[in-house]
């Protein structure tokens, strides 16, 4: 073992009986050994898969602010100029396809950073591979028909992380810490999401609207700290691109804490010649009414909360921006002695409240969940 002058940890050549390897798989000193150099610096090697609307505002300038923690080895992206332009500002290859990028043996992990039409297989391949995955595409799974994509990570033993940006924005961190010390417990939540006019790709949009509801999910199950028991949605169709969903969540009540009741609602209900109407007056990401005030939260560094002793207005901006939260919180669930597997969890928890939800909206009932 030795440290390149770069500050990557260089396994070289490992003894035969301490890696098993098969034809289909590389050697690979880093998932024999990591646990072993948990506690010691170094860089993960990772390559990137597609590059997403969140590239140039979250994972790139957070890559950039983390060069000491990751070093991009390979870039693949549907677009090869993006991918040719990316890998030469991070000194990488530009590869042509996520199977090629996934069988390189000087790669510790993946990034999929771009939900597209490869859906899932960027993934499977990673585990196969034995590469570590941190997935910032679409939250759309099926808790029935992509019951094999949790299987296959599950049994292929790699870290697993999925990107929840609204648990790790400044403003959720510190709402948790006035839960804990001011406001007191939460009892009623309101999340309202107003999107924009839908594009021209029906069914990229419901995969979007489907991840966002989601992802709000699972960021009421957060804040909350506990799970919901029931249930209940209503659909409104506009037209064939326009609509509106809004849906309940109960928590019960416990010995120690109140029951809580979060209603998500989301839609594109503004018309494309009301544009200008979308932006106005927007409603905050979360109201929340807790035992002892309420806080309104603007995502992703904004917070305004009032008790008994009136209005607190907190602005984070000096916080550590999501991406990078997001990015350290990676390299830390690799690099650990202890495997959690409680986002791979969390995303398939959210996605079966979510399918309760579609099947509430169909019978008209409050579903147990």
């Amino acid at each position: 073992m030795m440290r390149r002058s770069d500050g990557v940890i260089d396994f070289g050549k490992s003894p035969k009986n301490l890696i098993p390897t098969d034809q289909n798989r590389c050697e690979q000193p880093f998932a024999v050994f990591h646990n072993l150099f948990a506690n010691v610096f170094m860089k993960l090697r990772i390559g990137l898969i597609g590059l997403g609307d969140g590239w140039q505002t979250r994972h790139r300038p957070a890559l950039r602010m983390l060069h000491d923690r990751f070093d991009v080895r390979a870039v693949f992206s549907p677009v090869a100029k993006l991918a040719e332009n990316s890998a030469s500002e991070f000194q990488a290859d530009a590869v042509d396809g996520y199977r090629t990028l996934v069988s390189r043996c000087d790669i510790d992990a993946v990034m999929v950073l771009q939900g597209s039409w490869l859906g899932w297989l960027p993934i499977l391949a990673a585990s196969e591979a034995g590469k570590a995955i941190y997935w910032a595409g679409n939250l759309d799974f099926d808790p029935e028909k992509d019951q094999h994509v949790r299987d296959t990570i599950e049994q292929s033993g790699v870290a697993f992380m999925a990107e929840f940006p609204r648990r790790f924005a400044p403003a959720t961190l510190r709402l948790r810490e006035l839960i804990a010390t001011h406001l007191g417990a939460p009892q009623l939540i309101f999340c309202h999401h107003r999107t924009p006019s839908p594009s021209n790709e029906r069914r990229q949009q419901t995969k979007h609207d489907r991840s966002e509801f989601i992802e709000l999910i699972d960021w009421c199950r957060y804040v909350v700290n506990r799970e919901p028991v029931h249930v209940a949605s209503t659909c409104h169709q506009l037209d064939e691109t326009s609509g509106y969903r809004s849906l309940s969540l109960d928590f019960a009540a416990t010995e120690k804490l109140p029951a809580v009741t979060a209603q998500i609602s989301s839609g594109n209900y503004i018309q494309q010649s009301w544009q200008e109407a979308i932006g106005f007056r927007p409603p905050s990401a979360m109201q929340i009414c807790c035992e002892r005030g309420i806080a309104f939260v603007d995502l992703p560094s904004n917070l305004v909360w009032f008790d008994g002793a009136g209005r607190h207005l907190e602005s984070l901006e000096t916080e550590l921006p999501v991406g990078e939260q997001l990015l350290t919180q990676f390299h830390r669930a690799v690099t650990s002695l202890l495997r959690n597997m409680s986002d791979l969890n969390d995303a398939y928890r959210a996605a079966s409240i979510f399918s309760a939800a579609q099947q509430s909206e169909s019978t008209g009932r409050r579903i147990a969940v």
